[in-house]
């Protein structure tokens, strides 16, 4: 998935670049990167010290998705409206001071689930204008001749940092001094991200005559792609796998290797940082062999292998078995994604990007919080194991019979032949 990009032509860059701003950029986004790895290790381990059923985390997620998925549109028309990087450190204000307060009761020995349920609702709604507003911010301080460099930089950080290090990091913390320690260093990382963000010197402010109706451009997007088949098929199959895979993964995953495997958080974050060995595997194996003949098969071929890794998972005994399972999985949603990115970006006109590339991240989280509610419920009835694995061959199977679907394959052969073999 890519985030909403915004068009050049509605930013009025007011400020030159310099390294200084693209340094700091990078820095502060590193330094969250890593917090937000900590909190993914953090938020399992404290939810199940304070409810030890799959159905408590269930509700943390769809606490967390739900002003996601109903805020996202609207945090892109902020991030238009209004300066991004003041937009950005709001955004970071927000989450911060949510993850600050779970942090002291959880240290403090106060902390209750339904804290925890409110104050994720409220770092959800903070992530809900950080995401367009970042990518437009990424707009305004790169060049255009530097963008695809910038944009794989992220792709390489973002795993290692959030699958790699920050949950290697967090299970350590949580083994010496608690859940609450990991949530404190997380908040410090908004902290000097927010920094980061106020130290730029530039500025981008909306050109106030090139503003259009939100409506008529969220309409226009939806028609372009009810009109490319291929398109408008893998948002669909996407999100429908979705529904099957979001839940299991990281409700039961957490689950199974804290109870079955007994791993305590050490393992728990090494599986983490298994998913981060093979997201940047898939990310320098990638960019070696370039777009391959038929993206579109690709893609769906290394999506399916991510969703069929909850078999896997269902069937592990072991930490180090459940680790090469999240290398393999991570690393084949990593493959799937750069295909994927690059097949829209060349494409979908440019005038079109952003609006194509916010609906698909609205139709990928809009049914997450769906996949969280049910997975508690299905896990008590037929068991974590079990669960796991009719999901992921339901998840799995969704995306392999997009395949079939002639128009698709039509579209992968032919109008896709512009695009560059490898």
């Amino acid at each position: 998935m890519a985030a909403t990009a915004l068009p050049l032509s509605r930013v009025r860059i007011l400020r030159p670049l310099g390294i200084r701003d693209f340094a700091l950029l990078w820095t502060g986004m590193t330094v969250s990167f890593l917090g937000d790895g900590l909190y993914t290790v953090a938020i399992a381990w404290q939810v199940y010290a304070l409810s030890n059923a799959p159905t408590a985390l269930a509700v943390v997620g769809v606490a967390w998705m739900v002003p996601q998925v109903l805020l996202l549109l609207i945090g892109g028309a902020v991030s238009d409206r209004f300066e991004r990087r003041l937009v950005l450190m709001l955004s970071d204000g927000i989450r911060g001071a949510a993850i600050a307060a779970i942090g002291v009761l959880s240290v403090t020995g106060t902390l209750r689930l339904w804290h925890v349920i409110a104050l994720v609702a409220v770092y959800g709604t903070g992530g809900a204008v950080f995401a367009p507003a970042f990518t437009g911010i990424v707009r305004d301080v790169v060049p255009r001749d530097l963008l695809l460099e910038a944009n794989s930089l992220e792709q390489f950080v973002r795993p290692l940092c959030v699958r790699l290090i920050g949950p290697a990091v967090g299970g350590i913390l949580i083994g010496v001094f608690g859940a609450g320690s990991a949530f404190l260093a997380d908040a410090g990382s908004f902290a000097f991200s927010a920094t980061a963000f106020l130290l730029l010197r530039t500025r981008s402010l909306p050109d106030s005559g090139a503003r259009q109706s939100i409506r008529s451009d969220i309409a226009e997007g939806v028609a372009y792609v009810r009109s490319r088949t291929w398109l408008w098929a893998t948002l669909g199959a996407s999100a429908l796998s979705l529904l099957f895979f979001l839940g299991p993964v990281y409700v039961l995953m957490p689950y199974v290797v804290k109870n079955s495997l007994h791993g305590g958080a050490e393992g728990l974050g090494l599986v983490f940082a298994a998913g981060g060995f093979g997201a940047i595997a898939a990310a320098l194996l990638r960019g070696q062999l370039g777009v391959p003949r038929r993206p579109l098969t690709v893609v769906y071929l290394a999506w399916a292998g991510t969703a069929f890794s909850l078999v896997g998972y269902a069937f592990a005994h072991s930490v180090w078995q459940a680790m090469i399972v999240s290398f393999f999985s991570v690393g084949c949603l990593a493959t799937g994604g750069i295909i994927w990115t690059t097949v829209l970006q060349q494409s979908v006109p440019g005038r079109m990007i952003g609006r194509v590339s916010s609906l698909d991240w609205v139709l990928s989280l809009g049914l997450a919080p769906v996949s969280y509610a049910l997975t508690g419920p299905i896990a008590n009835a037929l068991g974590a194991r079990t669960t796991l694995l009719d999901a992921g061959l339901v998840s799995g199977a969704v995306l392999l019979l997009v395949l079939f679907v002639p128009s698709v394959r039509d579209a992968d052969r032919h109008d896709r032949e512009h695009v560059p073999a490898a």
